[in-house]
């Protein structure tokens, strides 16, 4: 029985897969075999007992993807460890930050370049002991003990003949041990060390393992492609804990920009993401489509109307009747085979989660024959609440809870206020060295409080309408919840990303990041000259023409909810500039101190001010 992560590794080791990890080297993906693992691994596990460090004590993670992570993180479960995954994306006073708060003994770099991001920063760290570095020549950090992967490899193989002794330790791991602590990116405040232990997480991957996942019949030896950072709680307990368990060779995309390449190189059964990748690859096809001629654009037209049409059926598992079946089959002739084959051509089904998938989008995997299943959840909870199962798929929802009931009470519910609620087994310890913040996070039933407003259907799937704390409350007193407006703008094929504003204000504004591709051709059909994205974004024509695609996008909406101003942006928010979380979602809090100048003239002496 599976009951913590430590289990969950020695049971996974009996795929024996000859590339259960791999990575891209020198241009070839390099393969790490379940053996390999268990002996790396457990040669980790020793030497680290061996240096002095003790169950509890903290170990750093500041690397992109890679075996050696997942590797290290396996070793310091089996020991009783406590990893502290950082995103390699975060400045030097952050990591830092992150560091000092959890008082981490031991620090994994990934190489050279990210060791001379922090080189200073780590010098002034008083509990860092030692800097193990994943991969290069080592870089000397004064005051501090400098290893590498391999050096920490070789004292481990010193102790061979004490490898029983790791199965040993990893049986003494009980559900209750601190597995990781995982510090949340924060959205709309501070980030606060969340405490997951072996069992939270150890019971999320089986109950979500049985709630969907063995009915979608993975196979062992298929392929994942692993693309969002494994410091990502999602992608740490999907795309890498669940997949290894299962037996699903893992493979790690090198980088967001090279996700084309790689699927094509890796040519993944199974991938897990974010919305918003999704509805990168479904841009791509959109723009190539607008931008070959009238012809194409009707072709496209066309297959998106069809995939609208069979998905209703597909949703429901049900066989879509003749009359559908036979215009189904040409656009998957036409355009839906052509950009399958894109993925790798064996892609059978993805997972997304961290945000809602925009409906077309949805529906257009679903009709090419890559079904996207949506989960729901919070770093606090392991992180999966729920997930949408095959014949029950509706868009808009995110399935019905993994579990029913945990301790004869309900699993998830909602308060009078329309928060959901959630009591399970997977629900975090608290926040670390944060009294307070914890006793906040739960009532005195014992729910944690997940900060998201919701409903429940008859069927007991799950709607997420928005964040409680990104409601914006208008100087009028409306509450409006901006995210299903934000999707609607996003889906206009000349809109990249979008951002409303207004709380305590008059009226709504969106701040919005153009299309360019797409606009570059408008703007040449429209025999408008640009050069730049600057130039794009400040030219009259297409703020006009941005406003008018707001504007119909406002004809749907309640008077109180209409964008009343828009402002262009010329950039694209990413994590880099700090304004989007490592999964992509915005930092209201971020974008508003950035833009607070655009923001006041949007608003003026208009009686926008706040109140």
């Amino acid at each position: 029985m599976i009951q913590t992560i430590a289990d969950l590794f020695y049971e996974a080791l009996r795929h024996d897969l000859p590339d259960a990890l791999a990575y891209k080297h020198q241009g070839t993906f390099v393969t790490v075999s379940h053996e390999e693992v268990q002996e790396r691994v457990e040669r980790a596990a020793l030497a680290l007992r061996e240096r002095g460090l003790q169950p509890g004590d903290r170990v750093g993670l500041f690397s992109e993807n890679r075996p050696a992570w997942a590797m290290m993180d396996y070793a310091c479960a089996v020991t009783g460890l406590v990893s502290v995954p950082i995103y390699h994306t975060l400045t030097p006073d952050q990591a830092s930050w992150i560091l000092q708060h959890s008082a981490c003994r031991w620090l994994c770099v990934s190489g050279p370049a990210l060791m001379g991001k922090l080189k200073d920063t780590l010098e002034a760290l008083p509990d860092l002991e030692v800097v193990l570095q994943f991969e290069g020549d080592k870089r000397e950090i004064q005051g501090k003990t400098v290893l590498t992967w391999e050096e920490l490899l070789e004292e481990g193989r010193a102790l061979e003949a004490r490898r029983l002794e790791v199965r040993r330790w990893a049986s003494e791991r009980q559900p209750d041990d601190l597995l990781t602590l995982i510090y949340t990116s924060g959205t709309t405040g501070d980030p606060k060390g969340v405490m997951l232990t072996q069992g939270n997480l150890a019971s999320n991957v089986v109950a979500t393992v049985e709630a969907e996942l063995d009915s979608l019949n993975p196979s062992r030896g298929d392929r994942c492609l692993s693309v969002l950072p494994l410091s990502h709680i999602f992608e740490r307990m999907a795309g890498h804990y669940t997949m290894f368990y299962l037996g699903i060779a893992i493979y790690y995309a090198e980088s967001l920009l090279s996700l084309p390449q790689n699927m094509l190189e890796v040519r993944p059964h199974i991938m897990s993401a974010v919305p918003r990748i999704f509805e990168k690859i479904y841009a791509r096809v959109r723009e190539a489509a607008t931008g070959g001629g009238f012809a194409k654009r009707m072709v496209f037209g066309w297959a998106v109307d069809i995939c609208h049409r069979v998905v209703r059926h597909l949703y429901l598992d049900r066989r879509p009747p003749l009359h559908i079946r036979i215009p189904w089959r040409l656009a998957d002739k036409v355009l839906l085979s052509k950009v399958r084959e894109r993925t790798g051509g064996r892609l059978r089904f993805a997972i997304s989660g961290g945000a809602p998938l925009n409906p077309r989008v949805m529906e257009f995997f679903w009709a090419m024959g890559i079904p996207i299943y949506e989960g729901y959840g919070l770093t606090e909870t392991s992180p999966v609440l729920t997930v949408t199962r095959r014949s029950k798929v509706k868009p808009g929802f995110v399935g019905p809870a993994i579990l029913k009931t945990w301790n004869d009470k309900p699993f998830l519910k909602i308060a009078e206020d329309g928060e959901i609620l959630v009591h399970g087994p997977n629900v975090m310890r608290g926040y670390w060295n944060n009294e307070e913040a914890t006793r906040e996070a739960f009532d005195a039933e014992g729910y944690f409080h997940t900060g998201d407003i919701g409903d429940v259907d008859p069927q007991g799937r799950l709607k997420i309408t928005d964040r409680k704390k990104e409601l914006i409350v208008t100087s009028g007193g409306k509450n409006i919840a901006p995210q299903p407006i934000e999707n609607q703008l996003r889906a206009d094929k000349y809109i990249e990303q979008a951002v409303i504003l207004g709380d305590k204000r008059n009226y709504l504004v969106a701040l919005i990041v153009p299309n360019f591709a797409a606009l570059r051709l408008w703007c040449q059909h429209k025999h408008i000259r640009v050069r730049t994205d600057a130039e794009i974004a400040a030219h009259p024509k297409v703020i006009a023409k941005l406003q008018s695609r707001v504007d119909h996008i406002n004809a749907g909406l309640s008077n109180y909810e209409r964008i009343r101003k828009i402002a262009l942006l010329d950039q694209e928010m990413t994590t880099e500039s700090g304004l989007l979380t490592p999964s992509l979602k915005v930092k209201r809090r971020m974008v508003t101190q950035v833009y607070a100048e655009l923001i006041d003239k949007l608003y003026g002496s208009s009686g926008g001010e706040k109140g």
